[in-house]
């Protein structure tokens, strides 16, 4: 069971447009995945077509009562599964904070629920860097990060890979992560200078893939759809479909 956080504290740079697409092009190569939205805003849980669920429902009740996550899994309409989200998740930094062990409180529910349906787990994040993420984090293999190709962007790129770095030293373990390059527009010179800059300084944890602009992809949440059901033909499409072949190729998710 390979469990992938998606995480980026930058706004804007695809970080639930990649979970989504990610998680919906796993299913369309039969790996059967789950996908976990831990983001209080609940746009995963959103954009593949769930109304909004109430708290005990969601992942707000493994937190705060300690809810099975088998229980929480629900059914998106294409066929893979979902823990969704609550506005409720939003309390449980202030009434988690102080315990000890809060942090591996997902680790430990996946490791006990989920490990053995061997389904690759995709986490989308909450974009801010507390106890849901730090969840997050402890419970993955690997982090997958999107960065608009832009320069703000580009800077919270290196603060993501320098927090990274000091929790692997407190924590005495590594995250294997990739940095994907989203929202690049070809026409644009300074999306050529992110990606020159972001394969310069990471070498091979840059991905090949990059995921241009494209409409479809911005669109697709408002239907309640990934990008295939959306617009199956669309150059979004394809690249979510390159990237998760390029990331499974490589080990990523196994």
């Amino acid at each position: 069971m390979a469990v992938v956080a998606v995480f980026n504290q930058k706004g804007g740079v695809g970080k639930t447009t990649t979970s989504l697409n990610v998680t919906a092009a796993l299913h369309m190569a039969q790996r059967s995945p789950i996908g976990i939205d831990l983001d209080p805003q609940s746009h995963l849980t959103l954009s593949c077509g769930l109304k909004p669920v109430l708290p005990e429902h969601s992942l707000a009740a493994f937190f705060k009562h300690k809810a099975p996550l088998a229980g929480l899994l629900q059914e998106t309409h294409t066929g893979w599964q979902i823990i969704p989200a609550s506005l409720e998740l939003a309390k449980i930094d202030a009434l988690l904070g102080s315990e000890p062990h809060a942090a591996s409180l997902l680790k430990q529910g996946l490791r006990e629920e989920l490990s053995l349906t061997g389904a690759p787990i995709v986490i989308d994040c909450c974009p801010m860097l507390g106890v849901l993420t730090l969840n997050a984090l402890l419970a993955a293999d690997r982090v997958l990060i999107p960065v608009a190709a832009d320069f703000l962007s580009l800077q919270g790129v290196h603060r993501i890979d320098s927090a990274l770095t000091v929790l692997e030293t407190k924590l005495k373990r590594k995250f294997e992560r990739r940095i994907v390059i989203t929202r690049f527009d070809p026409k644009r010179k300074l999306a050529y200078d992110i990606a020159g800059q972001l394969k310069s300084r990471y070498g091979a944890l840059v991905c090949r893939t990059r995921i241009g602009e494209n409409a479809a992809l911005a669109a697709s949440p408002m239907h309640g759809q990934d990008v295939f059901e959306f617009a199956k033909h669309s150059p979004g499409a394809k690249d979510y479909y390159a990237l998760t072949k390029e990331l499974w190729e490589s080990g990523f998710f196994a």
